[in-house]
């Protein structure tokens, strides 16, 4: 291995890679930048496909083996898409940057190429997310809601074998992988609210490494991070568990910060809102988010969630 080079951890699927060779790219174009290095890893996550990600034990099964590989100083710094970060990292960790973010919104993949209203009575339509399962269940009741796991090309081959009718996944991973024009729809964000910081990437490092965390400070993309930061605090406050079906989208503009938010029966038969407006700064994006979560747990979030896990689907069916 090169002497002191900046050791890149990331997952091995093709997306995660992207990912970890774009901050390369990143890295490599700044001024004086030390040597760059990838170091693909396996993820719990990765390793448990054929079971449910809201049957997974825990929050961190994508990001548990590069947390501590870095504590173990194996590598300098670790990639993540940020929506599958945990709102808590562990000690000593740091989210040493946020880069700018890709598009945040959802996309259905149709066998017929045509977007969801067009869907017939009864469609198969694959996704891994209990987010994605509400929403779609609160827009089309009648269609049939399949799991779906496996990397993005995986999904699609799938759903080219004729085995879902429509599949829905992130518009960000279909972008970075050159997909984008397979995809049939944009979920709008009002039917469709994002998982939270969906389209961003985060890279995290050791939070006394003086060595790395100037460059990572460099990439940091502080629009982004003020809107994730605003996002992350509401699933925070809200989150008890591997998945809540909560959709979240911050947004910045001339007048500061816009949240909305929004938890939604896994039935899709209810659910509950909360939006508002904060100043452009970290602490204020913080509050926004804190704020705004104790108004959907005061309008029965918590309950809603506790309901919709005790209703959770059986795989495959």
């Amino acid at each position: 291995m090169t002497r002191n080079a900046l050791r890149i951890g990331t997952r091995a699927s093709a997306l995660a890679l992207w990912q970890a060779r774009h901050v390369e790219g990143l890295i490599r174009a700044l001024p004086g930048a030390p040597p760059v290095e990838l170091v693909p890893m396996v993820t719990s996550g990765d390793l448990q496909t054929q079971v449910p990600l809201w049957a997974v034990r825990g929050r961190a099964f994508f990001t548990k083996e590069l947390d501590r590989a870095l504590l173990d100083a194996r590598i300098d710094l670790a990639v993540h898409s940020l929506k599958d970060l945990p709102t808590e990292l562990e000690p000593g960790l740091a989210l040493a940057a946020v880069l700018e973010r890709e598009d945040p919104q959802d996309a259905l993949i149709s066998r017929s190429g045509g977007p969801l209203a067009t869907l017939p009575r009864g469609a198969r339509v694959g996704t891994s997310s209990l987010r994605r399962r509400a929403f779609l269940a609160r827009a089309r009741p009648d269609l049939a809601l399949l799991e779906l796991r496996g990397n993005v090309p995986t999904r699609i081959e799938r759903l080219e074998r004729g085995e879902y009718d429509a599949i829905v996944l992130a518009a960000a991973g279909l972008k970075r992988l050159g997909l984008e024009e397979r995809i049939n729809e944009r979920l709008a964000p009002a039917d469709f609210p994002p998982a939270v910081s969906q389209g961003a990437i985060g890279i995290c490092a050791r939070r006394t490494d003086e060595q790395t965390l100037p460059w990572l400070r460099q990439l940091d993309h502080e629009p982004t991070r003020l809107a994730t930061t605003a996002e992350r605090a509401l699933l925070r406050r809200i989150e008890g568990g591997c998945q809540v079906p909560l959709g979240a989208l911050a947004l910045l503009g001339p007048d500061g910060i816009d949240l909305r938010a929004v938890v939604c029966a896994l039935d899709g038969t209810h659910s509950l809102a909360a939006a508002g407006r904060c100043s452009s700064d970290t602490a204020a994006a913080r509050a926004l988010g804190e704020r705004l979560a104790t108004e959907l747990l005061a309008q029965g979030a918590d309950r809603l969630i506790a309901e919709q896990r005790a209703m959770q689907p059986v795989p495959g069916a």
